[in-house]
């Protein structure tokens, strides 16, 4: 796999190539816009059986983690997965028993790449991965009426947050078990967007929530260690104005969207797992903060 600096160039010059090869597929077959991968190969194997060993390996080396209810939702890292596979397994080894609660995924996180208000859609209806593709649905009605959601190609073509995500569910729920809505946040209000998608979350619902994030980036290896504490600890406690705040991810208003959600359901907090690139792959003079977070609902909800 690719360092760090060569996907960066890498993602500059494939966003333009993307959005050709996006238009291209939406002109020769109008019921499939195909997303196809901007990162298998860098962030992850693009060889389906290294891939899908990799990630099991990780979830069977994950430890286990228990709740007293569904779980309901996940906040997970999106980094290489040489960096943060084995905190996002932490949390995908929870959801694994819960995957007939996660059919239809709303999957949220930050655009690193372009600025813009609200939320960006993709346009795309098929994403893949080298393990297969994945259905992709459009925000459902009550967020579209909220006037947040626009579409914007562009910003997905390079991104990397959402599709490190994908091959993590299919290897967990089954390659044709689940669909995503895939979002990515700019500006925006986190509250305005968990009041647009509440109903999508009630009992008996097949609906599950991801905030892909990393937390603090490019400190020493203690001072992360302390600034991810904050984190570690608001968010699992709904702590709000202290995640606001003081809160260092770069998937800020993703994590938030989530703790808006579980506050207007009733939900509660789990932190599962911590760790930085320090403790993973790398040195420890420049470190990024991977947490993991679940969020549940109560016993027989």
């Amino acid at each position: 796999m690719e360092n760090a600096d060569s996907a960066r160039r890498k993602f500059q010059e494939y966003g333009y190539k993307f959005l050709e090869y996006g238009y291209n597929m939406k002109r020769e077959q109008e019921d499939v816009i195909l997303r196809p991968p901007a990162v298998a190969g860098m962030f992850y194997p693009d060889d389906p059986e290294e891939l899908e060993d990799m990630i099991k390996g990780f979830v069977e080396r994950a430890k286990e983690e228990t709740i007293p209810g569904t779980l309901r939702g996940l906040v997970v890292p999106h980094a290489g997965y040489i960096y943060s596979g084995t905190i996002a397994a932490v949390g995908y080894k929870l959801l694994a028993q819960y995957a007939k609660h996660a059919k239809n995924i709303f999957l949220f996180g930050p655009s690193h790449h372009s600025y813009f208000n609200g939320l960006a859609e993709s346009g795309m209806n098929v994403w893949e991965t080298p393990l297969g593709r994945v259905n992709a649905n459009q925000a459902p009605e009550n967020l579209k009426k909220s006037k947040l959601v626009s579409l914007n190609p562009a910003a997905h073509a390079p991104e990397h947050c959402l599709e490190v995500q994908l091959p993590f569910l299919q290897t967990i729920l089954g390659r044709n078990s689940f669909s995503v809505i895939p979002l990515l946040t700019g500006d925006v209000s986190a509250s305005t967007v968990a009041n647009a998608i509440e109903d999508d979350f009630d009992k008996g619902s097949d609906s599950f929530f991801i905030a892909s994030s990393d937390l603090s980036h490019y400190n020493p290896y203690q001072r992360a260690v302390e600034l991810d504490g904050i984190a570690n600890k608001a968010v699992p406690a709904l702590d709000i104005l202290t995640m606001q705040a003081r809160g260092d991810a770069c998937g800020k208003s993703a994590i938030l969207i989530l703790m808006y959600l579980a506050k207007l359901k009733g939900w509660k907090g789990k932190f599962l797992e911590y760790k930085n690139s320090g403790d993973t792959a790398g040195d420890k003079m420049r470190v990024v903060g991977y947490g993991c977070y679940a969020f549940y609902s109560s016993e027989g909800d």
